[in-house]
């Protein structure tokens, strides 16, 4: 069976513009960055990709399993269009700012402490957090076809667990780079405005095709 490239386009661009918003794992790096360091933000962005990871796992089992309940999964196609057209609004009405939880930033020399710490750290501010697995089992369930071979998904879900913590460490080495951070202030408002458009449009294609 040939890759669905189609199909791979659809769940990248999703799971990409749904990356763009700031979201608590967003303040817990730029944070740890800010107090402890550039190691320890790194580590703390493996822990968000690690437990990002365990999701798309489950996410997968359970499309393989949908396979078996046509009408299961034409459910839950539609819950994850609701789903997106939800996000899509939520980003289109964002006033697009963005502000920290404390006004004063704490002290960059302050030691970093061991990376083990952070790592779990990360990894439980990424599992406890509902939206991680809504996300992920809405996602493939609207995008991903059962009949999809299991290397293919996988496939995918390597990629979306790369992306995670590859956008995150980009967020750690911004948050000690002046110039990114005000460019992401600056343009924020523009960022989410696509990213909304962009998960609108996902919904129609689901609903059209």
């Amino acid at each position: 069976m040939s890759f669905d490239f189609t199909q791979f386009g659809l769940v990248a661009s999703a799971h990409f513009v749904a990356l763009l918003s700031p979201g608590p794992d967003f303040f817990l790096i730029m944070r740890t960055r800010i107090v402890h360091g550039l190691r320890p933000a790194l580590a703390t962005s493996l822990g968000i990709a690690l437990a990002n990871a365990a999701y798309i796992a489950l996410a997968l089992t359970g499309v393989s399993l949908l396979a078996r309940w046509p009408q299961l999964f034409a459910g839950l196609q539609w819950a994850g269009c609701l789903y997106l057209l939800w996000l899509g609004l939520l980003f289109l009405r964002s006033d697009g700012r963005l502000v920290l939880a404390a006004d004063t930033p704490a002290p960059a020399s302050r030691p970093g402490g061991r990376l083990g710490v952070h790592l779990l750290q990360g990894f439980l501010s990424g599992i406890l957090n509902p939206k991680n697995s809504l996300f992920y089992a809405l996602l493939f369930g609207a995008l991903v076809a059962p009949a999809t071979a299991a290397g293919e998904q996988a496939l995918y879900g390597l990629w979306m667990a790369l992306a995670v913590f590859a956008w995150d460490a980009l967020i750690a080495h911004s948050v000690g780079q002046p110039r990114l951070l005000a460019w992401f202030h600056r343009h924020l408002r523009g960022i989410e405005r696509v990213s909304g458009s962009v998960m609108l449009a996902i919904a129609a294609g689901i609903v059209l095709r």
